[in-house]
């Protein structure tokens, strides 16, 4: 068995045991694996024991490395978990099934016209800054009320889910509390949080798929 493989299996069992801990059943909880930077051959490697859930930060590397791997597998499913600028919104369109990031007005517009443009409709998610970090993107969750019915009273967009990276240096408990407290104020399914040091801990506060890489893949290069 490779590292990859040993590791995923280890990975998937850590949130089948969290899950049941938390008294939630395991498939409540689903595995984005994190390929970030990381080249084709070990998304494949990746593929070929048994995982379809993909998250890139960048458009065109997303792009570049799964043309081929979604011709030879075509229900890998893809989330933009990175940043977005509005000149990459239709691209951004065509190429993920989910974008994570919805984060402030201007994106909002642009996807609207992306998604009438490109006649795909990938699932939305609004980024929040859960802990109020001046250096962080996303919307604040006092703001979140507001930010939501401008992306759909405005811009007609549906917003399925929130996620969040809680800030660096804190216990990430309260702010997965808060996350759970707010998607389920606004009655939205999917709660995106938890990385490789802290997937447990939101798994434990309702996360519905948690973003995995180091752990998977081992720590990445600094660049593509």
């Amino acid at each position: 068995m490779t590292i990859i493989a040993t590791n995923l299996s280890s990975v998937r069992k850590q949130i089948d045991a969290a899950a049941i801990t938390a008294g939630r059943d395991p498939q409540s909880v689903r595995l984005i694996t994190v390929s970030k930077f990381h080249a084709a051959g070990a998304v494949h490697e990746a593929i070929g024991n048994g995982q379809r859930l993909f998250g890139e930060n960048r458009v065109q590397e997303a792009k570049e490395k799964f043309v081929s791997l979604r011709q030879e597998f075509p229900d890998i499913e893809l989330h933009l978990i990175g940043p977005l600028q509005t000149n990459k919104t239709d691209d951004a369109v065509r190429v993920f099934d989910t974008i994570q990031t919805v984060d402030r007005p201007n994106l909002a517009d642009a996807l609207a016209k992306s998604i009438r443009k490109v006649g795909r409709t990938p699932k939305l998610y609004i980024e929040v800054n859960v802990g109020n970090e001046q250096q962080k993107a996303g919307i604040a969750p006092d703001g979140l009320g507001n930010f939501i019915a401008y992306c759909q009273d405005s811009c007609g967009l549906l917003i399925s889910g929130l996620m969040c990276i809680p800030p660096q240096g804190h216990t990430p408990d309260s702010y997965f509390a808060t996350m759970r407290e707010l998607a389920n104020s606004f009655s939205l399914p999917n709660l995106s949080m938890g990385m490789s040091s802290d997937f447990e801990a939101a798994i434990r506060h309702g996360a519905t798929e948690v973003r995995v890489g180091t752990a998977i893949f081992g720590e990445r290069p600094t660049k593509p």
